[in-house]
């Protein structure tokens, strides 16, 4: 099987621990959500993945091939980060040019396609883009690399709300037409949802769940109701947060519910992912 395997990574920075023992496999045509606050050690994975920088320990490898050093393996990777490398003089037209260069899967029919549906003009400059533009502009080029293993840190950053609901439903268009490995790294959480098979949630450096979304989301619950009937049920329950608005109250919980025995006036209904995550990630 065709996969990007990490193997017992770990990097720090001077005293700071940034990635620690790292076991991953992002496996081909699927798609990832790497979830994590700031800080928690996603762009340094991310950086490793792509040899912009080196692991203090452990193994990367790209299709059994390691990436350090490996113009091959490190070919079948982009990673659309929130800084440009095409310089800021160069048109947009002529930077599509130059990812075909640089990728021979690159698919330059598309990226124009793309340019088309943002309404990104090629004639311009990559200084004269507007920060939303200078975003879809990378994304197109992203979209359209051809490269197996797509990284995806923060796509939607400097989009509004109508760019960021079009990017979507173009990823979905894109995989679905050419299926890839995307692994999308956001805090925007609830509006990529839909589309995240599997969830990678980091933590201080370290992985604290990976797994299929829908197995994540069954492990708990929220319960609401009046404050004092919610505190009495959740009494011994694996309780991971709590929110309170006026008389009502909201408990997420670890586990299963046990409905037949739930109390009247108490509301259970299915975490969602945005949910789970600021729970989990919580100090």
């Amino acid at each position: 099987m065709n996969k990007i395997e990490l193997k017992g990574v770990s990097k720090a920075f001077g005293q700071v621990q940034a990635v620690k023992n790292v076991d991953l496999v992002f496996e081909e045509n699927k798609i990832y959500g790497l979830l994590g606050r700031n800080g928690a050690g996603k762009s340094t994975l991310l950086n490793m993945i792509t040899s912009r920088i080196f692991p203090d320990s452990g193994t990367i490898t790209v299709d059994g091939e390691p990436v350090i050093e490996n113009d091959r393996a490190m070919g079948k990777i982009y990673l659309m980060g929130d800084s440009n490398y095409y310089p800021d003089s160069m048109r947009v037209k002529e930077a599509f040019y130059w990812g075909g260069r640089l990728y021979p899967n690159f698919d330059l029919e598309n990226a124009n396609s793309l340019a088309e549906e943002f309404s990104l003009d090629i004639k311009k400059t990559v200084e004269e883009l507007s920060t939303g533009m200078n975003s879809m502009f990378r994304l197109a080029v992203a979209l359209s690399s051809g490269a197996p293993y797509i990284f995806l840190d923060e796509p939607v950053l400097g989009l509004d709300a109508v760019h960021r609901e079009q990017f979507y439903r173009l990823l979905v268009q894109q995989f679905e037409k050419k299926p890839a490995c995307y692994v999308i790294s956001t805090h925007l959480i609830e509006e990529a949802t839909g589309l995240i098979e599997d969830v990678i949630i980091i933590k201080k450096g370290e992985i604290l769940f990976n797994e299929p979304t829908e197995n994540l989301l069954a492990r708990g619950y929220t319960v609401t109701g009046p404050v004092a009937t919610v505190d009495t049920f959740i009494q011994g329950k694996d309780c991971m947060g709590q929110d309170q608005l006026g008389g009502l109250k909201s408990a997420y919980i670890l586990g299963s519910p046990e409905e037949d025995l739930l109390p009247e006036g108490l509301e259970i209904t299915k975490l969602n992912l945005q949910q789970l995550f600021v729970q989990l990630a919580k100090e």
